[in-house]
């Protein structure tokens, strides 16, 4: 892995018709709140699968059991003036355990919010296009 690429691993959780969503305490490049989906960098050794467990833990304090990947989104962003390339991997996760309240100190909130609503409000186009094919996936399933 270069220097000036970076991986990451996330989670679109799902209970019903919602999805847990993250506001993370770091704001984006112009000072804007963030509204996201939980992710973040594996440890060392860490698969994606876990590294997107473990951050759906730590950043919206829930569990579940992961069902498929989504996909990956990939994108650019500067870092101390030098160009960096980000790739992550989103999974869908069916929720079992937890409370988005029990999020880590890196997350000012974590909530439940229906697909519609967070498809219109997310952030980020990537994460906007996971949860689309998140809520077509939960669909095409039996109900919980």
């Amino acid at each position: 892995m270069s220097s000036a690429e970076e991986f990451s691993a996330g989670g679109v959780v799902y209970r019903g018709d919602e999805i847990v969503v993250i506001t993370p305490v770091a704001r984006a490049a112009d000072g804007t709140r963030v509204l996201g989906l939980p992710k973040g960098h594996p440890e060392a050794g860490e698969s994606l699968e876990a590294a997107a467990a473990r951050e759906v833990r730590e950043e919206a304090g829930v569990e579940g059991e992961l069902l498929d990947r989504l996909g990956e989104v990939t994108y650019s962003y500067e870092r101390k003036g030098r160009p960096r390339r980000k790739s992550v991997t989103f999974f869908l996760i069916r929720y079992r355990a937890g409370d988005p309240a029990d999020h880590d100190h890196e997350i000012e909130e974590a909530r439940w919010m229906d697909f519609d609503a967070a498809i219109g409000a997310l952030t980020y186009v990537g994460e906007r296009e996971m949860v689309t094919r998140a809520r077509e996936l939960v669909r095409g399933q039996p109900a919980l």
